[in-house]
């Protein structure tokens, strides 16, 4: 009987034991879920076009040959990208982001730095976005020197040096839609840096697209920002699960 007695507990031990092991297992995998990756059920997104409407403008042309460093790199016009516009219509460079709706709520900033790249005494990408106190990672490919300038209104306007094969970092602590930056040695060279306190922002390519995913549901005002153009805002209402279809189309100047 004794025997007996120990028997079952030490199957009820093992079975305790096999119950906390699976409960463990269960709750470790639920404590590993990436923060800040919402699941697609429980949240929506917004997607959709941003196109120009009209004749685009001619885009304006560059001359180097006061850094003849610069010049040689390019074998043809040197053309700015305010404008580029692909045969549809589809407008790139487009900043596409949410401007309401996001109030008492924070976010993890990335780890991850943003990269510029000066290559051809070109500033590559034209514009960027990232998040408010997020390294800027500024990189000098070319075998001259940089100055990199941007000039805000709602941060701290800095202004560095950068010799040929240089990086350098910077963050900007504030929300500000779009940051202006020049080079003081090269005059032809501009970019725009738009910064957001939240994730849910993105600058459409060669095609015009976006796709703003894992957003709460709620209501929110999208905009669209052109460095030329200006702001578009449109009201949406998101829904768990939902893809929201969302299009902006902007008036070519003189339509």
């Amino acid at each position: 009987m004794k025997l007996q007695g120990v028997s079952r507990t030490l199957a009820a031990g093992v079975l305790l034991l096999a119950g906390g092991l699976e409960s463990s297992i269960l709750h470790g995998a639920a404590a590993a879920k990436p923060a800040g990756k919402p699941d697609a059920v429980s949240t929506g997104s917004v997607m959709g076009r941003v196109r120009l409407e009209g004749l685009k403008p001619e885009p304006t042309r560059t001359s180097m040959i006061s850094d003849p460093t610069c010049a040689k790199q390019h074998s043809g016009a040197v053309v700015g990208e305010e404008y580029v516009v692909a045969s549809d219509g589809a407008l790139e460079n487009v900043v596409v982001f949410i401007s309401d709706g996001m109030t008492g709520k924070s976010f993890v900033v990335p780890a991850e730095p943003v990269v510029i790249e000066q290559k051809g005494c070109v500033y590559k990408p034209h514009v960027i976005a990232m998040q408010a106190n997020q390294k800027l990672k500024v990189v000098n490919s070319d075998d001259t020197l940089h100055n990199i300038h941007p000039v805000p209104t709602n941060n701290r306007e800095w202004n560095k040096a950068q010799p040929a094969g240089t990086t350098l970092e910077e963050t900007f602590p504030r929300e500000e839609i779009a940051i202006p930056v020049k080079c003081n040695v090269h005059p032809w060279m501009r970019s725009y840096i738009a910064v957001f306190k939240h994730p849910y922002f993105t600058v459409t390519g060669k095609d015009g697209s976006f796709d703003l995913q894992n957003l709460p549901p709620g209501e929110y005002t999208v905009k669209a920002w052109h460095e030329k153009l200006g702001l578009m805002p449109q009201k949406i209402t998101v829904a768990a699960g939902e893809s929201k279809k969302v299009d902006f189309v902007f008036k070519a100047p003189g339509h």
